[in-house]
């Protein structure tokens, strides 16, 4: 009694609706077939329907509204005491007057005969004795492989292979096989049986053997079966007091005190469910409970029964009582009585079916699960609402949602920290903002804390989550978590595709705290260089790391770091800084370690420079972001090694906020890549750079020479320095790198310039290696007023006349020997016919004063005289040249004018030769014509000799009145033409057509008019082009 009295109290809640089920014909009744109860002898579940067995043999097969869909007589003149039914097939045992032994009746539901009745598979006796002994119970494994029937006696009869004797082509219905004993006790009659399922973890078959005082278990299948059964539970059951659980692992025993659990491998749990059991059964996850009639009583222990005892309104006999009891959550989801007690319990379709003794059939329909999470809500069972979940399977929304209620509840008692271990659960189903802002008061960080990190754990946050859990860091000052955080997350980062957090977020929180050192773990931790290089160059002041990191990195990824910071870093670390910048551009190899030793330029700080120079980089800065190759088509050589942490430490290194609290940051080792053999090489231009050089301006020039040197093995002496090594392999971009050498070559002639190493400029003008601009070098050397330079180039460029002309400024500026130097010039440029032009400008030089016409007199001879000899000039423009001043006399050239006279009667003379000749062989070709033409005057042939073959000339022959003579064999027939004289006739002819076609051109005639003036119009008028067309010629056209 102190046992029943101190029994825990489960739970008890209505989760099913309970309604009377009735006749689809008679809506005021209850389906018929079950309307006399007393008359039905057993009822069971199956996979085609609900079946219901009576005690005259008959099994009915009804649907839905308990109307038969089938009905046949399975036992004649007996009755069915118990079925089983899997995979379509019926196993019913029942009695018959005819035979003595019970009767094992296989069927099929799926099949029938002519009748319409389910086909007879097997039938046999149930015979173990001579002796006759009722069927008590019996199990049919979910497989039909193997069958359980429990006799009164205590003896368990058990038919192995039963599917594949069903299933067989055998016609004989008795052909099952034989059963085998697997129990007997006369004193133990069996009053349950069930079968453990085979599963992944046991793959063999069990049978629970329920009697009266124990519980046994048999291995039916497998390694190790037929043996004897072992007890697995001290304690028995009545009949119909045991049942498998919804799993089919484990068998629940139900006796007055209690519900136990018999599992193979011995006894399991048990369950404080007292009172009389008069039969229980099994619906989903739930317990059903039957209890016996009883009157009801207000003194009852149950609930249930006092309820009843007080809502009756007058006496109705006894009632019986329905528990829906779960196991697995310990909690009684249904309790209720019946009038008349319970005939049977059925599980079908879903639902929970009651059936009384007085023939009334009830629904029990389970609530929603909404609904029953509501009613949990009220009564504050959470935990319960919970069990229920993982019970029935809800999805993750539904579950969080159910830890929302529940933290929502402890939040509301002040139980922040179990409210914050429900909201944990919610991660991912329910928006981090509605729990965030429960917890931002200050006296509830440390939970907010907790939540933030779960959520970057998760890899749910955004940047607005990390941006918060790092001030909650850097508010409480907590630099021990904040670490633990950002190193602990970021190597767990590696298994991901991503990090738990934003990394742009949490690297700006960092500076913004004062946390360099954590934020510079970030960027280098994940490569984020240009982050890593402005913490540690603008918040840091740590330039020797910066430096090394850069180093690190290799020419491609410094590239575009160094051309933001090198400014800054020239500043700090001249010497350094421009070295790395000598290594990215001429050998991004030597980038993995510490250059040796460093060679630096003077240390002294040169003037600034003027406008030109500085104009000059911003013009050129903006150039090489258009003119660096950005893309390449092949191969690049790999020039980027992997990042490592660094140790050294710059004198102006400025300390973190938080220094002395924090821990030192591990190196980032990412793996590095090979890569092929490449085909050509890519380096950064020099260009990127020369900007950072602004206040630099010795470093500048050691930068561009060292570059020069070691990158293209130019020098200013011609010899390549010792260190260059000619690339195996050509650039990426040739046109590029030419731009590249000009640019460094046109920077340094600019330095030298302004800072005054004239030597230095006039090598790199005298190199006709060096790849500088001419034009660039022209502007330079005329605005520092360079004159050697300036003569140079334009010697060099072909520019004979301005060299000429600085001269002959010179000299009118007084300057000694500058008409010297004209005249060197001319002498060294005078040759050939591109330098013609030049004599007319010295001549007017020559003459253009009686002071330099008295200095150079002999040299204006010389120049007459080459003026004659290559025809540079005609006399007339000669003399207008002289003439134009009075300051040269006749006397200073009349031995040349003299000389030009005689030459110019002696072509007059010539000239009119030829013309007498040209008028006499007219005047005879005119006379020729003429004799031609007259018909009154016959012409006389006289030649002997054929023209064609040299013959005597004999007849029939042929004359033509050009005196030649021919044959009449040896010419062609009907030949009209002289054959000797047709060819000098048909050149004229075809010069003639040839001269006609292009008179039609006026614009080529008016071109060449244009170009040699009255040469061009003298050759018209000998062609016939501007001669007037004849009339016979026009009608011809």
């Amino acid at each position: 009694m102190a046992a029943a009295a101190s029994a825990p109290r489960f739970k008890q809640f209505n989760f099913f609706n309970q309604s009377p089920i009735k006749d689809a014909h008679d809506l005021s009744e209850s389906p018929h077939i079950v309307k006399n109860a007393v008359e039905i002898s057993t009822t069971t579940s199956s996979s085609v329907g609900a079946l219901v067995a009576d005690i005259h043999g008959s099994v009915h097969l009804l649907d839905k509204d308990f109307e038969p869909v089938l009905s046949w007589v399975a036992h004649v003149g007996g009755r069915v005491t118990h079925m089983e039914e899997s995979r379509g097939v019926l196993v019913t045992l029942g009695e018959e007057d005819s035979v003595q032994y019970p009767l094992l009746k296989i069927w099929s539901l799926e099949k029938t005969d002519k009748n319409g009745f389910p086909i007879l598979l097997r039938s046999t006796k149930v015979q173990h004795s001579s002796r006759r002994h009722p069927v008590s119970c019996a199990a049919l494994a979910s497989g039909l492989s193997t069958l359980a029937v429990g006799l009164g006696d205590g003896t368990v009869l058990l038919y192995r292979h039963l599917d594949q004797s069903v299933f067989s082509s055998s016609t004989s219905l008795s052909a099952l096989p034989k059963p085998r004993v697997v129990h007997e006790s006369t004193s133990e009659p069996v009053t349950g049986l069930g079968f453990r399922e085979p599963s992944a973890e046991s793959p063999n078959l069990y049978l629970f053997i329920a009697t009266t005082n124990r519980v046994l278990s048999y291995q039916a299948s497998g390694r190790g079966s037929g043996g004897t059964p072992v007890e697995v539970h001290e304690h028995g059951a009545a009949l119909g007091c045991t049942v498998m659980d919804w799993h089919a692992r484990n068998l629940f025993v139900a006796r007055d005190e209690a519900i136990y659990v018999s599992a193979v491998e011995g006894r399991g749990a048990s369950y404080a469910v007292e009172g009389p059991k008069l039969s229980i059964h099994s619906h989903r996850n739930y317990l059903v409970i039957v209890s016996p009639p009883l009157a009801p009583s207000a003194a009852s222990a149950s609930p249930t029964i006092r309820f009843a005892a007080r809502a009756k309104e007058a006496d109705k006999g006894d009632v019986g009582k329905v528990t829906v009891f779960d196991p697995e959550n310990k909690m009684v989801a249904f309790s209720d009585t019946f009038t008349s007690g319970v005939r049977s319990v059925l599980s079908q379709w879903g639902n929970l079916y009651v059936l009384t003794n007085d023939g009334v059939l009830f629904c029990l329909q389970e609530k929603p699960t909404p609904e029953k999470l509501g009613m949990l809500y009220q009564r504050q069972q959470h935990t319960l609402a919970l069990s229920i979940a993982k019970t029935q399977n809800l999805d993750e929304t539904s579950v969080a949602d159910i830890h929302r209620q529940y933290g929502d509840y402890l939040y509301g008692r002040g139980d922040y920290d179990g409210a914050m271990q429900q909201y944990l659960q919610t991660i991912g189903q329910v928006q981090p903002s509605y729990v965030i802002r429960k917890f931002l008061d200050a006296q509830r960080i440390h939970n907010l804390v907790t939540y933030l990190q779960e959520v970057h754990a998760l890899g749910l946050a955004n940047a607005d989550h990390t941006t918060l859990l790092l001030n909650t860091y850097t508010k409480l000052k907590d630099v021990a978590r904040l670490d633990s955080f950002i190193k602990t997350e970021s190597r767990r980062g590696d298994d991901k595709d991503e990090l738990p957090f934003d990394l742009d977020t949490a690297i700006r929180v960092c500076r913004q705290a004062g946390y360099f050192e954590h934020a510079s773990y970030l960027a280098k931790r994940w490569e984020r260089h240009e982050d890593y290089l402005r913490i540690q160059i603008e918040d840091a002041g740590n330039y020797k790391d910066a430096l090394s990191y850069l180093r690190m990195l290799g020419a491609n990824a410094a590239e575009t770091s160094l051309a933001r910071y090198g400014r800054k870093m020239l500043e700090a670390l001249p010497d350094e800084t421009t070295q790395l910048l000598i290594d990215i551009c001429t050998n991004p190899a030597l980038l993995t370690s510490e250059p040796e030793s460093l060679s630096s330029p003077n240390a002294s700080q040169p003037p600034k420079g003027g406008n030109s120079y500085l104009s000059y980089l911003n013009l050129n800065r903006t150039a090489s972001s258009t003119d660096s190759p950005t893309t390449a088509t092949a191969t690049e050589v790999p020039t980027t090694p992997t990042p490592r942490a660094t140790d050294g430490s710059s004198t102006s290194k400025r300390p973190s906020v938080h220094e002395s609290s924090r821990a030192s940051s591990p190196p980032g080792t990412p793996g590095t890549t090979s890569r092929a053999l490449p085909t050509y090489i890519k380096r950064p231009s020099p260009r990127l750079y020369f900007a950072n050089f602004v206040s630099q301006r010795a470093r500048f020039v050691h930068f561009l020479e060292t570059v020069a040197s070691r990158r293209w093995g130019q020098t200013l002496d011609g010899t390549p320095a010792a260190d260059y090594v000619e690339a195996e392999v050509p650039p990426a971009d040739g046109e590029a790198d030419k731009l590249d050498q000009a640019a460094v070559w046109n920077t340094l002639l600019e330095l030298y310039l302004s800072e005054g190493h004239t030597d230095k400029a006039l090598k790199v003008l005298k190199s006709a290696e060096l790849p500088y601009d001419p034009t660039h070098a022209l502007i330079l050397c005329s605005t520092r007023e360079f004159t050697r330079g300036l003569v140079l180039l334009w010697e060099r460029l072909g520019m004979h006349e301005d060299v000429l002309r600085f001269w002959m400024d010179r000299d009118r500026a007084g300057e000694a020997g500058a008409g010297d130097e004209v005249m060197r010039c001319l002498e060294s440029y005078g040759h050939g016919e591109q330098a013609r032009y030049l004599y007319p400008l010295v001549l007017r030089f020559l003459t253009e004063s009686a002071e330099v016409l008295g200095r150079h007199r002999k040299d204006l001879e010389v120049v007459l005289k080459r003026i004659e000899e290559e025809g540079i000039m005609p006399p007339l423009s000669v003399v207008q040249v002289l003439s134009r001043n009075g300051v040269t006399s006749v006397g200073v050239v009349k031995s040349w004018l003299l000389s030009r006279i005689h030459e110019a009667r002696g072509e007059i003379s010539t000239d009119e030769q030829l013309i007498n000749s040209y008028r006499l062989e007219t005047q005879s070709k005119l006379k020729q014509v003429e004799a031609l033409s007259d018909a009154d005057h016959p012409r006389v042939f006289h030649n002997p000799q054929c023209a064609t073959c040299g013959g005597h000339l004999d007849l029939p022959a042929i004359h033509f009145m050009c005196n030649h003579s021919y044959h009449q064999r040896c010419l062609a027939n009907n030949e009209t033409e002289c054959p000797e004289c047709a060819r000098s006739h048909a050149v004229i002819r075809d010069i003639r057509r040839n001269n006609e076609r292009l008179a039609d051109q006026h614009d080529l005639f008016l071109s060449e008019v244009k170009e040699s003036g009255f040469s061009a119009i003298a050759a018209g008028f000998g062609r016939g082009v501007l001669n007037v067309p004849r009339t016979e010629d026009v009608a011809a056209r």
